[in-house]
C-alpha cells in the first residue's frame, strides 16, 4: 500500500453559473459526461455519514464534482489514475491497494461508495466481504453498476436482430463489453444475493439510463475518439472547453440528463447496508 496524502483546500462543488452536467461536459469526453451527470443525481439525497471510504476513486474526478465536501479516502488499485487524482482535491488521502485486500481496520468507515466499479473487478466477491468488513455496523454503502438491458439495450445490436441477423448483433455486444471492460450484467435479485453473501442488507435499488440515453452513450464511444488523441497530448480531453465550442453537444444530451429515471434503466444503483 502507498499513501499519497492530499493537503489543499476543501474544493467547490461545482464552478460558479455551471450545473452538474455542464461542468462534467467541459472536462470529460460527452458520453461519459452525460453518465457521470446522471450519477451524480443519483448520490444528491443520500446521506453520508463520515468517514466515508471512495473503492475504486480513479482519477478522482467524480467525487470532485458528486460530492460537495472531500471524502475522507480514496482508494484504487492503479498507480496512473491515482496520479491524475492528485489535481483533484476530491479526497484527504488516496491509497493505492486492492479493494480485496484493503489496508483498513475492521469498521473503519461509516459509509463506502463504489461509482461503475465493481463491474470491472474479475472476482468481485472478496471485494464486497472486504467493503462489509471496514464497514461500521449500520453503515450505508452507495454503489451503481450496468444492468441486464445495458447489452439488450445496444441500438446496433437491437438493428442488427431486428433484421434476423443474430450472429452479428451478439459479436457486437461481445465487442462493447470488451470496449467498456464489463464481466457483469446481474440484476437485482444476483446483487442482493452476493451483497447477503458478504454480510450486508439490500436496502433499495433503482434503475437509470433510458434506452435512448445508452444509445447516445453507445454512438458517443466512436464519436469521441478525437479527445482520446487530445488527452494523450495536452493532458485534458478537451481542446476547447467553451460555451460556444460545446452548446450544440449540450443541447443534444441535456434532455437525457434531465429524463426522469426510467421503469427499465440500463444501470442500476443500490444501497445496500452492514447491520447493526
Amino acid at each position: 500500500m502507498i499513501d499519497i496524502t492530499i493537503a489543499p483546500p476543501q474544493p467547490p462543488h461545482l464552478e460558479r453559473g455551471l450545473d452538474t452536467f455542464e461542468q462534467q461536459l467541459r472536462e470529460l469526453p460527452a458520453f461519459r459526461a452525460l453518465l457521470r451527470a446522471v450519477e451524480v443525481r443519483c448520490y444528491a439525497e443520500l446521506p453520508l455519514p463520515r468517514p466515508v471510504l471512495d473503492l475504486g476513486c480513479g482519477d478522482g474526478h467524480f467525487a470532485s464534482v458528486a460530492f460537495p465536501q472531500r471524502l475522507d479516502v480514496g482508494l484504487d488499485p492503479w498507480w496512473g489514475p491515482l496520479q491524475e487524482a492528485r489535481q483533484h482535491p476530491a479526497h484527504a488521502l488516496l491509497n493505492h491497494a486492492a479493494g480485496a485486500r484493503m489496508p483498513y481496520p475492521a469498521a473503519a468507515f461509516a459509509t463506502v461508495v463504489s461509482n461503475s466499479v465493481l463491474e470491472h473487478i474479475p472476482q468481485v466477491e472478496p471485494v464486497l466481504a472486504e467493503v462489509a468488513r471496514v464497514l461500521q455496523p449500520g453503515g450505508g454503502f452507495y454503489f451503481c453498476v450496468p444492468g441486464p438491458n445495458f447489452r439488450r439495450f445496444l441500438s446496433m445490436g437491437r438493428a442488427l436482430d431486428a433484421v434476423g441477423l443474430h450472429g452479428p448483433a451478439e459479436a457486437y455486444r461481445r465487442l462493447f463489453d470488451r470496449i467498456s471492460r464489463h464481466r457483469y450484467y446481474d440484476d437485482a435479485a444476483g446483487w442482493q444475493q452476493r451483497l447477503e453473501h458478504a454480510g450486508l442488507r439490500l436496502e433499495r435499488w433503482w434503475p437509470y439510463f433510458s434506452a435512448r440515453a445508452l444509445a447516445a452513450l453507445e454512438w458517443g464511444h466512436p464519436l469521441g475518439l478525437p479527445t482520446v488523441l487530445v488527452k494523450k497530448l495536452v493532458g485534458r480531453w478537451l481542446l476547447v472547453p467553451t460555451n460556444w465550442n460545446l452548446a450544440l453537444t449540450a443541447a443534444l444530451l441535456r434532455p437525457y440528463y434531465q429524463e426522469p429515471l426510467p421503469d427499465q434503466g440500463a444501470y442500476l444503483f443500490f444501497v445496500a447496508r452492514k447491520p447493526n
